[in-house]
């Protein structure tokens, strides 16, 4: 197909190809490659500028412990993710996986094994949405720089880049998600063939998504470390660090705590977006504690008030105000109120514009008596304290006559 009949397919099947990621609403990123040994951010090679033939000897020396994956992939499914994403191939170079297109791999030097295979065997075990990130950038090709400058270099490293995507759709079975990064140098989607690529990819895996790094919109945006919205009608993943670096960093230790993971995803989905949070493993694989100590709660969160948060929800923006209490998500006729800063024995919301038949809290389904008047929600005998004990976000159910709508406005109410 030429590129205007591929673009238009692209819209066209999108609606069913994205459904399931839609209401997914939480992912695990997973950046992990040579640059974990020396634990210094992922960008060490670049930042430190070490020279390429001092940093291809971490590749004799990256010994990782067995099947590491299958630990990332429990954490992920027990903290409420549902799909996961993997760099196959960093900017450093390093692939992952048994590549014909490079000796500088996984199975021809120290790991001696498929590593992208297990990650996706441990995807297959724990019931999640398989995704392989890849970096445009290249650091180790001889010609990831000169491409922009030589045209004969172009086209090997083009050669080089397809044939490493072509096969990662081809050997692994069924690819949910194909996460591009940086596409440095060339500087237009011409010059990386992306339209091509790409059509390529979708011939292989038809039911794949793919996102908007190689330069072309493609099916979804990518915020990195900020959870802000794209325009309605766009879907978008915010892509975060967890503790300010993509690779493991022992000396990275502010952490960003249950509160405000559970923050983010109550913005992701308030905005109809995903949330794709990373943690960057040990050299050996494993998972650092900090990640349990967080993703555990968050999973027991989640396990009570995941209705608020999966499926078709819908973008609040435009329809609710901001509240001094807390914040909402919309699905239906039905509002979650996720309440963050407990008011004591009673919360009042102003400015619902239509009726509430029942209110309870989600995590236990217990009802909560209310008045409702014109212009003002009261809600009675509350507990004193937030009754979530796991973060201190209790999540308040309000079952409406219609689909809610706030106003409020800056004016107060004339007596």
């Amino acid at each position: 197909m030429n590129e205007a009949e591929y673009f238009q397919h692209v819209e066209a099947t999108r609606p069913q190809r994205i459904r399931w990621w839609q209401e997914a609403r939480f992912g695990m990123f997973i950046h992990w490659g040579l640059y974990a040994q020396l634990g210094r951010h992922e960008w060490v090679m670049n930042r430190e500028r070490i020279p390429v033939a001092e940093y291809e000897k971490l590749a004799a020396t990256w010994h990782p412990k067995e099947r590491p994956a299958r630990a990332w992939a429990r954490l992920a499914a027990e903290s409420g993710m549902k799909y996961m994403v993997m760099t196959t191939k960093h900017h450093e170079g390093f692939c992952l996986w048994d590549t014909a297109q490079t000796d500088y791999n996984a199975v021809k030097h120290g790991p001696g094994r498929d590593l992208v295979r297990e990650y996706v065997e441990a995807c297959h075990e724990f019931g999640l949405k398989v995704g392989f990130y890849y970096s445009l950038m290249d650091w180790h090709h001889p010609d990831g720089a000169n491409c922009a400058q030589d045209e004969a270099a172009r086209r090997r490293f083009l050669d080089f880049t397809q044939g490493c995507v072509r096969e990662l759709c081809t050997n692994y079975g069924k690819l949910d998600i194909l996460w591009y990064d940086v596409s440095w140098p060339l500087k237009s989607p011409e010059l990386w063939e992306s339209a091509v690529m790409n059509a390529m990819v979708r011939e292989l895996q038809p039911d794949i998504l793919i996102n908007n790094r190689s330069q072309l919109d493609e099916d979804f945006g990518t915020p990195e470390e900020r959870v802000t919205a794209e325009k309605a009608g766009r879907d978008w993943e915010a892509c975060m660090t967890f503790n300010g670096s993509w690779g493991y960093m022992p000396s990275a230790i502010d952490w960003r705590p249950v509160r405000e993971v559970i923050s983010m995803l109550r913005v992701a989905a308030a905005g109809q977006g995903n949330l794709l949070l990373n943690i960057g493993p040990q050299p050996d694989g494993s998972v650092p504690e900090e990640a349990y100590a967080r993703l555990n709660p968050v999973g027991q969160w989640i396990e009570q008030n995941g209705e608020a948060l999966y499926g078709q929800v819908e973008r609040a923006d435009g329809r609710m105000e901001w509240m001094l209490t807390g914040q909402w998500t919309i699905k239906g006729n039905t509002a979650y109120y996720w309440c963050d800063r407990w008011p004591g024995g009673e919360l009042a919301i102003g400015g619902l514009q239509t009726n509430v038949l029942k209110a309870s809290l989600l995590a236990t389904g217990a009802p909560l008596a209310f008045e409702q008047t014109e212009n003002r929600l009261v809600l009675k005998g509350l507990p004193e304290t937030n009754p979530d004990q796991i973060a201190g976000v209790a999540v308040i159910k309000l079952e409406c006559a219609s689909a809610p709508r706030q106003v409020l406005g800056a004016g107060c109410v004339v007596l």
